[in-house]
């Protein structure tokens, strides 16, 4: 079967990538090993905090409107705070004139919703499950091997996360840097208000952040060292462990979803493609998660490829590299900003070295007080 480009990954950018080519002439599959994802009723663990750029990007797409806007929550106003009780940044959307920070959302929704966006897609054929078996490039394409069929493309692109399969096969150099820290993830009743807040904790012993969900729900990320992490999952009074970390700030928490951790790492690749091959999403690049940004990268990443390959011209070979370069250089300042960024605060907050406490908290207040500056990483965060 021969199509011109297949997505490797259909999950979030994935999904998103294949919906915003809908209206592109293009032939497409769609390679996903997982089977259709099942709506919940309960709340999902895997939480996500989406920009106002990624928003009107997947409302274009056609995702955005087929999700349950009864489960999704704005964000108002943010307020970080260093590990010295004093220090605080705060941000609302009222001072840069928007009507919301982010939108707190569930994956499980979104993908629900993308999935609806692409389940009618003429120019596109879903293999799913599907198990990715060998790869082989010739002079006019690449033929990729399935468990029981064999595709052939220009393109190929990977969107299979983080353990990316299409990144090791196509040979891609990556440098991945563990952080020995675990993101825990939770879903809690607050007895307090949250008031469309997210709220964010420097902590000597990592960084809890609170996004908050419809019906006075918040959802939590908790990155911490792993040692501990490992003990605090299975801690029966994890919800008071919780609460004691927030200093009250919404007063009791009532855990409805159980406590989840996953490994954080630093991952870099030395080129986003090589000849008839790109990567997108987390199987391009890893980030912190201190920042809420990692899955926004990732739909800043489908947006520009799209945009690329819509603007190539119907006589232009999608898979050729000096295209493709065209969107390596495009993504790379937004990507290691990013995890530049994120990096520097996690070793900032993570150590103790005579003065580095002093220097982290006094850089919060000096922030709080620079308008133009915290404007500045409000817009970019907006994108």
């Amino acid at each position: 079967m021969n199509f011109d480009a297949i997505i490797v990954g259909g999950g979030l950018v994935g999904s998103s990538l294949a919906a915003s080519l809908s209206r592109s002439g293009l032939s497409l599959a769609l390679v996903e090993s997982s089977p259709h994802s099942i709506e919940k009723t309960g709340w999902d663990s895997r939480i996500y905090a989406i920009s106002p750029g990624s928003a009107r990007f997947l409302e274009k797409c056609g995702g955005w409107d087929k999700m349950d806007k009864e489960r999704i929550n704005p964000v108002r106003e943010m307020r970080i705070f260093g590990d010295d009780l004093h220090s605080e940044l705060r941000f609302s959307s009222e001072d840069v004139g928007v009507s919301e920070l982010a939108w707190i959302l569930e994956s499980g929704n979104l993908l629900h919703g993308l999935e609806k966006a692409i389940e009618h897609q003429e120019n596109l054929k879903i293999f799913r499950p599907a198990q990715c078996t060998d790869m082989l490039w010739s002079d006019d394409g690449i033929e990729l091997d399935l468990q029981d069929s064999k595709l052939k493309a220009k393109l190929i692109i990977g969107a299979d996360g983080a353990r990316s399969w299409l990144r090791q096969h196509a040979g891609f150099e990556a440098n991945p840097r563990p952080y020995n820290q675990t993101g825990i993830v939770a879903n809690f009743e607050c007895e307090k208000p949250h008031r469309d807040t997210a709220w964010q904790w420097f902590r000597k012993d990592g960084v809890l952040a609170f996004l908050p969900l419809p019906e006075n729900r918040i959802s939590i990320v908790w990155s911490i060292w792993s040692e501990q992490a490992e003990k605090l999952v299975e801690d029966p009074e994890f919800a008071e462990k919780v609460m004691e970390a927030s200093g009250g700030r919404l007063g009791q928490l009532k855990l409805i979803t159980p406590p989840q951790g996953f490994p954080l790492r630093l991952m870099r690749v030395s080129s986003l493609v090589k000849p008839r091959v790109a990567l997108i999403g987390d199987a391009a690049h890893n980030t912190h998660p201190l920042a809420g940004q990692g899955v926004n990268l990732g739909f800043r990443d489908a947006r520009e490829l799209s945009e690329v390959l819509l603007a190539r011209g119907p006589r232009k070979d999608c898979g050729d590299y000096h295209l493709l370069r065209r969107f390596d250089r495009a993504r790379r300042e937004d990507i290691l900003s990013m995890q530049s960024t994120t990096d520097m605060l996690q070793k900032l907050f993570n150590n103790e070295l005579p003065g580095i406490p002093f220097v982290r908290n006094i850089g919060l207040r000096m922030v709080e007080g620079q308008p133009w500056l915290k404007n500045a990483l409000i817009q970019h965060a907006l994108a």
